[in-house]
């Protein structure tokens, strides 16, 4: 395993007193693909709001490349353009794909390559769409327009909330394609929320399961689904209702 670049210590997260969220340890390492499953509600994606510095935990520590960020820290813009976040809905700008695509490398103050966005475009499968409007297209299309925007930034961390939810076989599989070969080959950490746990076990060298706004267990992807160590997690991974 490579060398941690997250590691969170007694990390809380409270909204109106309420906490939604309390890891005590996590370690998230450099190229891994890390998936989090858990039923709804339980604090997955406030747990990706916090590794992309959206807002800052209510207590403890989350380190990044060796900055501390915690409830009185903040972390550096350019460390946080490391990080880059696809939604399970991603917003597109009322434009052409080729702009959308464009756009992060603008507001980065980067030189627009037309051969770099090409390139991404052909890897998501959208080359013969570069100059069709945004609005026009298919949800899948949408999602991997976004996938598109991340990886002309080669960003250190993707973080992925539900790519995937409610698109058709086709498109999950494209998709699933695409943040592999983004792993792969650009070497990005990739930290991906979903409720499928048969995608998790394709895509993921690590499982966490998040219950409660806790984590009851991480274990590499072969002994999370066939030899977990928590009850709970034995539950969740054969499909019962676990709360």
């Amino acid at each position: 395993m490579n060398e941690p670049i997250y590691q969170l210590r007694q990390v809380t997260k409270e909204y109106d007193g309420l906490c939604v969220l309390s890891i005590s340890e996590l370690d998230l390492f450099k190229g891994e693909f890390f998936a989090l499953v858990g039923p709804s509600g339980v604090g997955k994606s406030t747990l990706l709001r916090l590794l992309n510095f959206l807002e800052p935990p209510t207590s403890g520590a989350i380190r990044f490349f060796e900055t501390d960020f915690g409830p009185a820290q903040t972390m550096p813009l350019a460390l946080r353009r490391r990080v880059t976040t696809v939604f399970q809905r991603s917003i597109l700008l009322n434009r052409s794909v080729t702009a959308n695509v464009a756009f992060g490398l603008q507001l980065r103050g980067k030189r627009e390559s037309a051969g770099v966005i090409n390139d991404a475009l052909a890897k998501v499968g959208l080359a013969a769409l570069s100059q069709r409007q945004a609005r026009t297209l298919s949800g899948g299309e949408l999602q991997r327009v976004a996938l598109a925007r991340a990886m002309v930034l080669e960003p250190d961390v993707l973080l992925l909330d539900e790519p995937t939810a409610n698109l058709d076989p086709y498109n999950v599989g494209m998709i699933e394609d695409i943040v592999r070969g983004i792993n792969r080959d650009l070497g990005s950490t990739i930290v991906m929320v979903t409720h499928n746990v048969f995608q998790a076990r394709r895509l993921a060298k690590r499982v966490g399961l998040l219950l409660d706004g806790q984590l009851i267990e991480v274990a590499d992807v072969q002994q999370f689904f066939e030899q977990p160590r928590d009850s709970r997690t034995s539950a969740f991974v054969r499909g019962e209702m676990v709360y």
